[in-house]
């Protein structure tokens, strides 16, 4: 079955190598085309569903699983429904209305959505597509690194940003898939959405009582159990930076290569402009660029102001 993502490029990022004083390389995933690398793993699960014979999909989301969810429905010929908290941006409501999907607002936090769109989906007969604690979404990931090792040198570390543990469990798997299970990985996240890099340091899940930050799709109170889980078997560095920095990063990456990322992506690569200290050891690093339907200029804008105030 062809699966519904692309495949991306991984390029260069001259002004980062310039910035970081080693080789950065970017797995361009902003490139998807639902502008963010949710596609591959949501794409896949909801593959694997229909296949077994699911009608109707459903999900919660902040904002780009939803959207994924909704564009493979599309693909697929079977309906979406997407659960999104208060914190949703009207702009993301639009997207994914404009996909076909159905939009319900239930809850402060994607937690709250989450729990209710699985006693929808298990009322409605309908399959549950997590946005990050789920195999199959796992699995749908490790493309990207696969892609990577195809394309490119081995790095010396991985840099991505973490909200719910999907996109790191999957890249975590990728690597050991390819023979590289000795590349640290670099975990980065807001302060305020830092519910991983709390788990790590308390050595046990941890729970966020609200999520204080803009970049939202990071918004997961507890990530995944798998994610913690993969600190006992593979080096993970997390790290953390204000929303500050990773709005800057956007807007620096938006002047250097001509590309919009929301915050959540950001988060990674302000870990790369701003030189963190976990990154000064590696001279070849890949930092996945995640991407992010979720931003426009009028939200850049509004977070430029909210933070200047």
């Amino acid at each position: 079955m062809k699966p519904l993502h692309i495949e991306t490029p991984t390029w260069e990022s001259r002004p980062l190598s310039k910035t970081l004083g080693h080789k950065v390389l970017m797995k361009m995933d902003a490139l998807q085309p639902t502008g963010c690398f949710k596609i591959r793993g949501v794409g896949h699960a909801c593959q694997t569903y229909c296949s077994k014979g699911a009608k109707s999909l459903v999900s919660s989301s902040g904002g780009n699983a939803g959207l994924a969810v909704v564009y493979s429905g599309q693909k697929l010929g079977v309906p979406a429904k997407v659960f999104v908290p208060q914190s949703t941006s009207p702009w993301m409501r639009r997207l994914i209305e404009r996909e076909g999907g159905i939009v319900i607002e239930h809850g402060a936090a994607w937690d709250d959505a989450h729990a209710h769109a699985v006693k929808i989906a298990k009322d409605e007969g309908a399959a549950y597509i997590h946005p990050f604690d789920d195999p199959l979404i796992w699995e749908g990931h490790t493309s990207m690194i696969k892609e990577a090792a195809r394309d490119g040198d081995k790095p010396e570390a991985v840099v991505l940003s973490v909200g719910g543990g999907g996109l790191l469990c999957g890249v975590l798997e990728g690597l050991h898939r390819v023979g590289w299970a000795d590349v640290p990985v670099i975990t980065v996240e807001t302060e305020g959405a830092a519910s991983f890099a709390k788990s790590v340091e308390a050595g046990r899940l941890m729970t966020l009582d609200a999520i204080r930050s803009i970049a939202t799709t990071l918004g997961a109170r507890t990530v995944t159990a798998e994610a913690l889980s993969w600190t006992q078997r593979h080096t993970i560095l997390p790290w953390v930076v204000s929303d500050r920095a990773a709005l800057n990063a956007c807007f620096r990456f938006l002047d250097d290569h001509r590309i919009l990322v929301e915050p959540a992506c950001g988060a990674a690569l302000a870990a790369v402009y701003d030189r963190a200290e976990p990154l000064l050891q590696y001279k070849n690093v890949l930092v996945i660029v995640c991407g992010g339907a979720g931003v426009n200029l009028e939200l850049f804008r509004e977070w430029d102001t909210k933070l200047a105030g």
